[in-house]
């Protein structure tokens, strides 16, 4: 958070936190032109009441502006494949169709390997679909049975399953869900880490942990609970109750609904959004997926100031003047109602 005091700025920040992460890397490029003093931990003191934005701007976008580092086909995964589409997306299949997509620990290790990757690879959106008829059945129970794990190991595992959708989530570049079958468990739990969901018609939403002695561990309490409250997600828990077609879009477990039965009828609408996301610009991708999630963990006084700065950097990239050039001139497409 920010705070002005007697035209003096003094930032305080979380090190390490989801919040801060985005204004950390401007705080280090300002720390290292020496234009901060310590003021406390995790606290630095300006010289200046105001950040000069080309400076915070160089931080805040440096992962965008110097090159990709990270080539995805060099990436070793075990129980995901992966593909390139055109227009910079990245079609990413869970691969475990014989346990209808089940995530086992060497899943999850694929999905961080993975989203760590891709915000450094230059890809411009993901898909993530799945082999087989069905997205994910949650939990590898069977391995859970079998590990017979103790409260302290399987703790451990949970923050791992976190590890891998924080990636998702505040990575940057657009994730759409294209979802069939079961999206249970901790496959809803890896859905909801999605920016978009497509379902079909064969799709159904369930949190069955309470019938089988359990509790979520990998962010259904934020996420799923975020998408459709905190009622229906106690219900969804304690009663096994099943989200499916109309309604799971009207309670917001998915934004899209492919209305027939056709094998990869919500891939293909998937693809076609991920195609879309990926023309727009990287730096305000970068902000939607990830800026909205960061200011959602804030108060709303802190919320606004971090706005504020993401508006100023968004907004005055190179990209952004080009476009607005050509809305002024009448160039651009306008927006339009749908048809009926």
């Amino acid at each position: 958070s920010g705070r002005l005091l007697s035209g003096r700025s003094v930032v305080r920040i979380h090190p390490g936190s989801p919040a801060a992460l985005p204004f950390e890397a401007g705080i280090s490029v300002l720390a290292g032109k020496s234009r901060l003093s310590s003021a406390g931990p995790g606290c630095y003191r300006m010289a200046e009441p105001v950040v000069p934005l080309p400076v915070l701007k160089q931080g805040l976008g440096r992962d965008l502006s110097q090159g990709n580092d990270m080539k995805i086909e060099n990436l070793s995964l075990t129980n995901i494949t992966l593909r390139e589409a055109a227009s910079g997306v990245l079609v990413a299949s869970l691969n475990r169709a014989a346990k209808r997509n089940a995530l086992d620990e060497a899943s999850i290790e694929d999905l961080i390997r993975l989203f760590d990757a891709v915000p450094r690879s230059g890809v411009r959106a993901v898909v993530l679909r799945a082999e087989g008829d069905h997205f994910c059945a949650g939990l590898d129970l069977v391995e859970h049975h079998r590990a017979d794990r103790d409260a302290a190991t399987f703790m451990r595992l949970c923050l791992r399953w976190h590890e891998a959708f924080n990636k998702m989530e505040y990575g940057g570049v657009p994730i759409i869900a294209a979802l069939k079958g079961a999206v249970v468990g901790g496959g809803l739990e890896l859905a909801s880490a999605a920016h978009i969901r497509v379902a079909d018609a064969s799709t159904y939403f369930a949190l069955p942990e309470g019938q089988r002695g359990l509790f979520t561990g990998g962010g259904a309490t934020i996420r799923v609970a975020g998408l459709v409250g905190k009622a229906r997600m106690v219900d969804m828990m304690l009663t096994g109750r099943v989200y499916q077609g109309r309604e799971a879009v009207e309670v917001g477990l998915c934004q899209y609904l492919t209305p027939d039965l056709t094998p990869g009828s919500s891939e293909e609408k998937a693809l076609a959004l991920a195609e879309v996301a990926a023309q727009n610009p990287p730096l305000s991708n970068f902000a939607i997926c990830s800026a909205i999630s960061h200011m959602q963990n804030m108060s709303a006084f802190d919320a606004s100031y971090a706005e504020a700065v993401v508006a100023g950097i968004v907004n005055t990239q190179p990209a952004a003047r080009d476009r607005l050039a050509a809305f002024a001139d009448k160039s651009a497409a306008r927006v339009r109602p749908n048809e009926s």
